[in-house]
């Protein structure tokens, strides 16, 4: 089973780079872009074909390690 996480900043929290981005873009000609979040992703493999346990052990890895959150948001998404 494949998964997919999605980690972005929480809303208030400075974005240097999303600013970086945004001023990039901007520069480069596209004036209707209003903001830019940046975030991370991060796919994962999972030898688990139960998808309450791989939820559930995903979460516990997000938690523990791949989101801090008390800056940042994560999303997780199963592929079968």
């Amino acid at each position: 089973m494949k998964a997919r996480i999605d980690v972005i900043l929480k809303d208030g929290v400075l974005d240097p780079q999303g600013k970086a981005i945004h001023q990039a873009l901007r520069h480069l000609g596209f004036e209707k872009v209003r903001e830019v979040r940046q975030g991370k992703v991060i796919e994962i493999d999972l030898d688990e074909t139960d998808k309450n346990r791989a939820l559930s052990g995903l979460k516990t890895m997000s938690e523990k390690l791949l989101a801090n959150q008390v800056i940042e948001n994560y999303r997780i998404t199963l592929q079968d």
